[in-house]
């Protein structure tokens, strides 16, 4: 499914003729939302997650059963400037581990009945430091988006991109200033745990970055300021739309990688929701951004899909009461 496109136009393109949710069966959800044993609005946003999930299925009365998780690893050349506490060999390292079973998010995708897929883009060759150059050359954007698109299961009912990449707080917040503005400063955080000085170099850096790459905008940005892992998890998000598979953001960082497609053609993540607000300083200014409400607040930020995985939880409780849970006529019970 790699080559459903071969330029970053024809990606856009793809973006631009996606599908819509299916009116008729969020009509029929919210219909037989009226009518179970509850209080009008007493499941609160499990009834609007519940109508949103029918809509993108085209089902009236649907469970999840085959969740997908989807790591993609990707490397730094931005790394060079100092702006990670942990080496980059890092990366290669946690997609061992998490190939051994021994990171949180397996252990989660095993809680969450999920199915867990892990996808290192070019480790052994990091992208460009982006303030000397574009992150990725417009072939290698558009292999990695191809990558993430061939990585989702189309038997897949709900979708969960995460990363692995050490220095990608900064590319993450290196996007979101240069899409939404304001200071550098407002975007950047301590990622895995930067002291003040690396804080103050992270803001000098991204402010570089997006000074030099200033005209770029949607998969531009992305392009000049991401690297292999966001452009993964943005072919993954896309490809989802496609297929009529519901998506759960993760943190900062998958944030970040959805904004460009957001900001390349607008509606673009209507089939996505924000699974968690993180503990990185810049999430919850970059979900109001793309309008998007957490399902949770954990005080996470450990990326790896992680805190969208718990939100699996949600989403199938609350379609385990909209499809589960009796009518008022079915349990004989009288509605006022």
């Amino acid at each position: 499914m790699g080559d459903a496109f071969s330029t970053l136009e024809q990606f856009e393109a793809l973006l631009r003729a996606s599908p819509e949710p299916d009116i008729a069966a969020q009509a029929q959800a919210r219909a037989r939302e009226a009518q179970l044993t509850k209080p009008p609005g007493a499941l609160g946003r499990l009834e609007a997650l519940a109508e949103w999930y029918c809509g993108w299925r085209g089902v009236p009365r649907p469970r999840v059963e085959t969740p997908q998780i989807i790591i993609f690893a990707g490397n730094h050349g931005v790394t060079a400037q100092g702006v990670s506490a942990f080496p980059a060999t890092v990366t290669a390292q946690m997609v061992g581990n998490f190939r051994q079973g021994g990171a949180a998010i397996n252990q989660l995708a095993g809680t969450m009945g999920a199915q867990l897929a892990v996808v290192p883009l070019e480790l052994d060759r990091p992208t460009q430091d982006f303030t000397q150059a574009p992150a990725m050359s417009t072939a290698e954007c558009v292999a990695a988006l191809q990558a993430g698109w061939s990585a989702v299961d189309p038997q897949a009912d709900l979708l969960v991109a995460g990363e692995m990449g050490i220095g990608n707080t900064t590319s993450g917040a290196a996007i979101a200033h240069a899409l939404y503005g304001g200071a550098a400063e407002d975007w950047v955080g301590r990622g895995t745990g930067v002291d003040a000085a690396g804080l103050a170099l992270k803001a000098r850096v991204v402010a570089q970055g997006v000074a030099l790459h200033s005209e770029a905008r949607g998969l531009e940005v992305l392009r000049c300021l991401g690297g292999r892992e966001l452009a993964g998890m943005a072919g993954a998000i896309a490809h989802a739309r496609q297929l009529r598979i519901p998506v759960v953001l993760d943190g900062f960082i998958c944030s970040a990688a959805a904004a460009s497609l957001a900001d390349a053609v607008p509606g673009a993540l209507d089939h996505a929701v924000a699974g968690h607000v993180s503990a990185e300083a810049a999430h919850p200014a970059l979900l109001e951004r793309l309008g998007k409400a957490p399902l949770l607040d954990l005080r996470m930020r450990l990326g790896e899909g992680s805190g969208a995985a718990l939100a699996i939880g949600v989403i199938r409780a609350a379609l385990a009461c909209h499809s589960g849970m009796a009518t008022f006529a079915e349990a004989g019970v009288a509605d006022g």
